[in-house]
Order: C-alpha cells, then structure tokens, then sequence
C-alpha cells in the first residue's frame, strides 16, 4: 500500500544528529540495540531520501549556544535556512540569538500541535497510515497516541484524540 504524501514538514537532520539521538536513547533505555535503533536510522534515510545535511562543518565555531556541543545542530539549521529546531533542549537554544538567524526552537510537542492545529484533517490521515504501517508487530491507534503520551506530546494527543 503507497501512503499518501502528506507534506506536513519536511524532516532534515545530519549524520551527527543521528548519531546523537541513537548514543542518546540507549543511554536512556537498556532495554534497546544499537542494532535496532540503526535500522530505525537507515528507515528513515529510505523514507526521506533528502534529509541528511552535509557541509556545514564550517560554520559550527563561529557560533555561541550555552553548550558548544550543540552548534552542529543551529550550523546545520543555518545551511538549509530551516524556520524550527525541534528539540527537547530548549534551554541551550536562546530564542534571541536564534531569531538571529530567522530560525525559533520549538519543543517537539509544540512543534506537533500546531500541526494539527494548521491541519487536523492531514495529521489524521498521518496518524492513521502511521498505525495502518505498523505490522511487525501490529499497533492500535491507542497503542501509537500511548507511545507519542510516553514521549512528551501531551498536548498533540489530546487534539488528536477529540
């Protein structure tokens, strides 16, 4: 079954991030492989073949967050003139210096809701080609909102759910 093209946002990220978010969760979660979580990477790759970010090595020391360690992330913003960081993290994101370069830091919650709330209709459609995708093993609708609860999107369930 071909999904439909939603084109709800379009997700960039670089090798870094991803390396990143895997170091991250296992860090969090003994419960998780490596393995599994690369194969997890290497989807989303497929998914969204023009996502990764490349040469924007040469902008990172030039720029001035709270932690150093997170200027790979606003280079890479800066490279494709994205609008939004989503990130948990918004304490090392400062909206002024941000707004610097036209771009804001929103929390992943924030960044769903006002999703739905621009589209209720195609984040539905998302939702359900989401659960419809999900076979090995099968999720409930309930199942997938109870994961999205677990990660932090309150807020987006709620809507989701009236």
């Amino acid at each position: 079954m071909q999904l439909a093209n939603l084109e709800l946002y379009q997700p960039k990220w670089t090798e870094q991030i991803q390396e990143e978010w895997i170091r991250n969760l296992l860090l969090k979660r003994n419960d998780l492989q490596r393995t599994s979580l690369e194969k997890t990477r290497d989807a989303m790759n497929a998914a969204f073949p023009d996502s990764n970010i490349f040469n924007y090595e040469e902008t990172i020391s030039s720029l001035s967050l709270p932690d150093i360690n997170d200027r790979h992330v606003l280079a890479a913003a800066i490279k494709i003139n994205a609008d939004v960081i989503v990130t948990f993290n918004l304490k090392d994101f400062p909206p002024a210096y941000l707004k610097s370069f036209g771009i804001e830091a929103q929390h992943p919650d924030q960044f769903v809701w006002d999703l739905i709330k621009n589209d209720i209709q195609k984040c539905l459609l998302a939702l359900n080609n989401q659960v419809q995708s999900l076979k090995n093993p099968p999720k409930s609708k309930e199942d997938v909102l109870n994961a999205l609860v677990r990660c932090g999107l309150n807020n987006s369930v709620r809507d989701l759910k009236k």
